[in-house]
Parts: structure tokens; C-alpha cells; sequence
């Protein structure tokens, strides 16, 4: 019985370290032949030293054709540990080469790693001679570097790319993917100890350039824009001041400026000049604040201009025609609250036109409270002030309004007349294109096009349009209104001979109250009966006189006197309807 069971036993654990082999056997058989091409490239990538060949980015053009970012050829300088054979030479050499702390390029050469990078977007020329010394273990790769043509022009709507040329703000980091491109790698065979082999072949796999964005940003607009701008900052010692120049049509921007700019070039250099030495952080709050975008990413509260947006609505509601009657003794008591219109001593008797030609508040505060804030909120919605533009440039803010069901009479008061929420220039100058283009509401936008590298590849691109935002007979009778604002009324500073504009001036007091800081801004159109072209300026804490009417209205009246004949809008008889 005993043998029985040993022989059993025996038989039992043979068995199983059978089947265990068998096991064993598979999965090696596995490994070596189903497995093979992985394990192989696996033992490839070991011995291959692996370095990017940066793909060229692509190029930004204006609408004609200018260029306004290319790329310029430069150069990566790193050292592979392994390979170097006399490091102090190579400390020295690049050091002085690169212009650069010793020990600082001490650290890293005498770093153990496959590969350190010194120093990156080095010039070409510079490259090259470190490249004549003959250095064991340096590698300078090709590289290339963003270059600004136009230096300050527009910097904020287009924004600079990073040491890895990569987008950081504007339309270069929006369309990133599409402008970047897919960077090449060389691939080198290194033996055992890291050091690469000689006399075997590199495998070099080529990068893919990155598309090409055309805009519709106009070179020559946008110089006329930034030097109106930049006359104006100075004549007013203000904080800032910003302008948008739009085709009301379709949306397409022809020029952004915020000015102060800032050179894109130089993007790490203040534009502003500071006293002692400042801390990391001091400056990394200074530059965010060189870099923002105000027109899209800052609200405000858009003060007088808004009335075409509250005029708009009343009519849309049918509270009031242009011939509606109003009354302003100068004032108007909303619950406990006596509410000033800039004329402190009244118009007196006016119609719903007077009122908007003396951007008269009591007048305002009647429509408003005549049309009601849920029409009111149903146009805003039309209009769409409670939600982004779409522009495509990042940092956009949204609108900061009242809830509908907190609104009380000394709200839609001011609502009514601009103030108490807070819009961007962006949201207002499209809002206000929507009531002057026939009711279209666009969305603004810089991309026209892309085109790939090559040139085989060409994408149109489209934005979203909503129709029937406000009726046609609204638009045509808030173009003849606000004709008549320029022509004979708080905006005739806008006024240009030969050429039918309209608009609306605007001064915002800046919170808090009695600050004595103000916005004075005015929003222009052209030609008044057939928009082909707005405009809104904006200057921020202007030192001295602070009315749009008188500051800011000259500034798009300059600025039209060029780019009007240069967009081809004739001169025609002016035509204006009074009542």
C-alpha cells in the first residue's frame, strides 16, 4: 500500500512540473516569436539616442498678404554626458560662446544624463561657430525662433510663443494646433556605454511643417488705429485706451489695439519703466497685466453707448415710436433715489430722438420703464450680452449682469441708461452691429483662413450667425437716429464732411463711485445708411475733460478720415431726416 501511494505521489508532482514546462516553453515561445518586432525595437530604442528636429511654424499673414509672425533659423546647444572627452573645455567654450555663468553651464555638463540641454533659440551664426570647435559630446540642432516683423503691432491680439515655440497668449496660442506643425527626430546608434557608433547611418525622420493662418487684420489699419491710440494716451496722460475696428457685416476684425503694446520680440521686457529692483513675483503680475488683452478680457460698465441697445429694444417691444414724447426737468426720482441726468438744469420737452442726440438719462429711464425689464432682457439675450462673442483669441470674460428677478425700479433705471452691469467692448460693439446690420448677429473673428505648408491644403473658416436678432425697420430707424447723433447732436465731433457716420458717445464713471476716474468711449459706423465698418475707442482715466463726446469721439473721427477712403467708401451728400 505504502509503495502504491509513493508511486502515486511521484507520478502527481511529475505532472505538474510537466505542465509547468509546458507552460514555461509557451510563453518563451510566445516572448520569441510573437513578441519578436516588439522586444527587437525595445532592444533598438536601448542602444538609439533619440533628438527632435523642430518642425517650422507656420506664418501668419494679414489680409493682404503682409506677414506678421515668420519663424528665423536658430539653434539647440546641448551636451550628451557620455561623449564629452574634455569637459572643460566645453564649460569654457560654451560659456563664452553663449554668454553665459560658468557654473551655471558647469552644472549641467557634468550632469549624468542622456542628454542636457543648454541653451535654446540660440542664433545661427553663434551655432555655427560653436559648431567649428570641433567639441565632442555638444550637439547644436536646428531650431527656430518666432520673429515679429511689425514689432509692436497688434501684440496682444497675436500673441508670442515660448522657448519651445509653443503659443502663450493671442491668436498663437488659439491656433496652436494648427500653426505648430509635427517636429522630426534624428535617431543615432549608441553602443552599451551611451556613446554613439561610428561610421552607422542616422535615421532621420523629417518634420511636418504647420499650417499658415490668414487674418483679416489689415497692416495699414491697424498702424492708423495704434497711432490714434497712442496720441490719444499721451494728449490725455491716460491709464490706457483701446480700439476695435469691425466690419458689422461678417464680423472680421481689421484692427485691435491696446495700447500701451508691447514688442513681441521682447515679450519678457516691461513696457513700463519701474523703480528699484522687483521681485519675481512683482513682475510676473506686471507682465500679465502688459500682456491682457482689455477689449476682450476686462468688463466695464459701457455707460451712454448702451442707449442703442435700450433704444433698440423699445422699439423691437413697440413701447415706443421716434416720435414718442418725453419730459426732463434734469432729473428723476426713482423710489428714494433723484437720479441726474448730465444736464442738470433739463432738455425740457424732447421726442424719443432728442433723447438719444442729448444722451439724456431721465429720458432713458422713462424708456426702460416703459418697455420693461423682461423685454429689455429679452433683446440683451438677442443680442447676446449674457454670453461670450466667440472671438477666437482666448481670455474672453462674460457679461456681469443682474438676475432678472432682482431687477427693481432703481436698477432698470440704470440699466436702462448703462449702468449697474458690466459688459466687455467686444460684447457691446457686436451687440451694437446687430442692430445696425439689418438684425445679423455676428460672431467677431480674426482666422479667414489656413493654409497648409505646401499649399495643397486650404480651409475656409465659417462662424455661427443668428438672424432676425431685431427687425429690419428697428435697424433702419436706429441708423437714422444715430446719424443724426453725429450729424447734429453729442457726437458731431465724430463728424467727417462727405461721409454719412453714426454713433454714440459714452462716459462711465469707474467703480467705486466718486472715484473721479471715468471711461470715456464712443462707438462710430460708416456709412450711416449701409455700415461697412465700426469702430469702438475706449480711454481709460483720462487726466483733464473725460466726456466721450469731447475725448474720444476726435480719435474715431481721425482714424475714419484714413481708413474710410483707404476701404474704398466714397464720399456722398449727406442725408439726415429731423424731426
Amino acid at each position: 500500500m505504502m509503495k502504491t501511494h509513493s508511486r502515486r505521489s511521484l507520478l502527481l508532482v511529475n505532472a505538474v512540473i510537466f505542465l509547468l514546462l509546458l507552460v514555461l516553453i509557451g510563453r518563451l515561445a510566445y516572448l520569441m516569436i510573437g513578441r519578436a518586432d516588439y522586444y527587437s525595437q525595445k532592444i533598438q530604442d536601448m542602444h538609439e539616442r533619440e533628438r527632435s528636429i523642430k518642425a517650422e511654424r507656420g506664418i501668419i499673414y494679414d489680409r493682404n498678404g503682409n506677414i506678421l509672425a515668420s519663424n528665423r533659423p536658430v539653434c539647440t546647444i546641448s551636451v550628451i554626458y557620455s561623449q564629452m572627452t574634455d569637459r572643460e573645455q566645453v564649460i569654457q567654450v560654451l560659456s563664452d560662446e553663449l554668454g553665459l555663468g560658468e557654473e551655471e553651464v558647469r552644472k549641467k555638463v557634468e550632469k549624468v544624463s542622456s542628454r542636457e540641454k543648454i541653451k535654446s533659440n540660440v542664433d545661427k551664426e553663434i551655432g555655427d561657430r560653436i559648431r567649428e570647435y570641433g567639441l565632442d559630446g555638444v550637439m547644436i540642432d536646428e531650431d527656430y525662433k518666432r520673429y515679429y516683423p511689425y514689432g509692436e503691432l497688434a501684440s496682444k491680439v497675436l500673441g508670442f510663443t515660448g522657448a519651445d515655440n509653443q503659443g502663450i497668449i493671442g491668436l498663437e496660442v488659439y491656433y496652436e494646433s494648427t500653426l505648430k506643425g509635427t517636429d522630426g527626430k534624428i535617431l543615432t546608434l549608441t553602443n552599451a556605454k551611451g556613446i554613439e557608433m561610428e561610421n552607422e547611418a542616422e535615421n532621420r525622420i523629417e518634420p511636418a511643417a504647420g499650417a499658415s493662418l490668414y487674418t483679416s487684420l489689415d497692416v495699414n489699419i491697424q498702424e492708423y488705429v495704434q497711432q490714434a491710440c497712442e496720441k490719444a494716451l499721451e494728449a490725455k496722460n491716460a491709464k490706457r485706451v483701446g480700439m476695435i475696428v469691425m466690419n458689422p457685416q461678417n464680423g472680421e476684425i481689421y484692427a485691435m489695439a491696446n495700447v500701451p503694446e508691447f514688442d513681441l520680440n521682447e515679450p519678457y521686457t516691461l513696457n513700463i519703466e519701474t523703480e528699484g529692483e522687483l521681485t519675481q513675483e512683482k513682475k510676473t503680475e506686471l507682465l500679465n497685466t502688459m500682456w491682457r488683452n482689455f477689449c476682450i478680457s476686462d468688463t466695464y460698465e459701457p455707460g451712454s453707448a448702451f442707449k442703442i441697445v435700450t433704444a433698440a429694444s423699445a422699439l423691437e417691444a413697440g413701447t415706443v415710436t421716434r416720435n414718442s414724447q418725453f419730459y426732463c426737468p434734469g432729473y428723476k426720482n426713482v423710489e428714494d433715489r433723484i437720479i441726474h441726468c448730465h444736464n442738470r438744469s433739463g432738455h425740457g420737452a424732447e421726442t424719443f430722438v432728442d433723447g438719444i442726440k442729448n444722451s439724456c438719462n431721465p429720458v432713458f429711464m422713462e424708456i426702460g420703464e416703459r418697455t420693461g425689464i423682461k423685454n429689455l432682457y429679452q433683446t440683451f439675450r438677442k443680442l447676446g450680452l449674457f454670453s461670450k462673442t466667440g472671438i477666437d483669441v482666448p481670455g474672453e470674460s462674460s457679461s456681469i449682469m443682474h438676475k432678472e428677478e432682482n431687477v427693481g425700479a432703481v436698477e432698470l433705471a440704470t440699466i436702462s441708461f448703462g449702468q449697474s452691469f458690466q459688459i466687455t467692448p467686444m460684447q457691446l460693439l457686436t451687440a451694437v452691429s446687430t442692430v445696425i446690420n439689418g438684425g445679423t448677429k455676428i460672431t467677431p473673428h480674426f482666422g479667414v483662413r489656413t493654409v497648409s505648408a505646401d499649399g495643397e491644403n486650404i480651409r475656409v473658416l465659417s462662424y455661427k450667425e443668428e438672424k432676425n436678432c431685431v427687425s429690419k425697420e428697428t435697424s433702419e430707424t436706429m441708423k437714422d437716429v444715430l446719424e443724426q447723433v453725429v450729424a447734429s447732436g453729442s457726437g458731431n465731433k465724430a463728424y467727417l464732411e462727405g461721409f454719412r457716420i453714426g454713433g454714440k458717445t459714452a462716459t462711465s464713471e469707474k467703480l467705486p463711485r466718486k472715484s473721479g476716474k471715468y471711461i470715456a468711449s464712443f462707438v462710430g459706423f460708416a456709412p450711416a445708411d449701409n455700415p461697412e465698418v465700426i469702430a469702438i475707442v475706449m480711454i481709460d482715466e483720462p487726466e483733464g475733460t473725460y466726456y466721450g463726446g469731447t475725448i474720444a469721439t476726435p480719435v474715431v473721427s481721425e482714424v475714419y478720415a484714413n481708413i474710410l477712403p483707404y476701404l474704398g467708401i466714397k464720399k456722398q451728400e449727406t442725408k439726415v431726416a429731423f424731426d
